[in-house]
């Protein structure tokens, strides 16, 4: 059985988003992939993030995390993306990552590989949706294959029931949360396997 590849991929400001993608990345493992964990650059000044201490808490704690590079999206064989909303689309360090990409994507070297988002916004109408949407969009752009959780366990019921991917309330990513992730991991991976088996 072929071992596929898959790079978990996030951006985090406080914390959120960093345990949405420790739980994809176990689950991912659990589920008989290689999985390469990354993060997304800070792009915002040192003078801001330096000036609230959650923030800068959070970053020092990811900082033995290798940033997510192009290299990482070519060895990828499929993708787990998770990044909050910010104004009802995903944060602009996502962004900027996603901005680098044109020469891969040029060459094709995006296509055709499974992916799925989450995310989290302070609030439970704060952009959840518009913010896979957007992203998915962008993933339609790639040829990548979306693989959303649709409607497929009853751990997307308990968990709020967003069929665009997992979405949690900032802060408050619990047990209930991480069954769906789980279930959102193991589905991208299930995914993979058939298309590189």
């Amino acid at each position: 059985m072929t071992q596929p590849k898959i790079a978990v991929i996030f951006y985090t400001t406080y914390g959120t988003n960093h345990a949405i993608a420790l739980a994809a990345a176990e689950a991912a493992e659990a589920a008989g992939a290689e999985v390469r964990l990354r993060r997304v650059k800070e792009t915002a000044p040192m003078s801001v993030v330096e000036g609230q201490a959650p923030w800068k808490a959070q970053l020092e704690k990811m900082a033995d995390i290798p940033e997510v590079s192009p290299d990482d999206m070519e060895w990828a064989e499929g993708y787990f993306f998770s990044a909050p909303t910010r104004y009802g689309v995903v944060a602009s360090q996502m962004r900027a990552f996603i901005d680098t990409l044109g020469g891969l994507w040029s060459k094709g070297k995006l296509a055709d590989k499974p992916v799925t988002a989450t995310t989290s916004a302070g609030n439970t109408h704060g952009g959840q949706e518009t913010t896979l949407i957007s992203l998915y969009t962008t993933f339609m752009h790639w040829g990548a294959i979306l693989v959303p959780p649709g409607y497929t366990a009853q751990a997307v019921y308990d968990a709020g029931g967003n069929p665009y991917g997992y979405s949690a309330k900032a802060g408050e990513f619990d047990e209930v949360g991480k069954a769906a992730v789980a279930h959102q991991a193991t589905r991208l991976v299930e995914f993979t396997k058939k298309l590189v088996g």
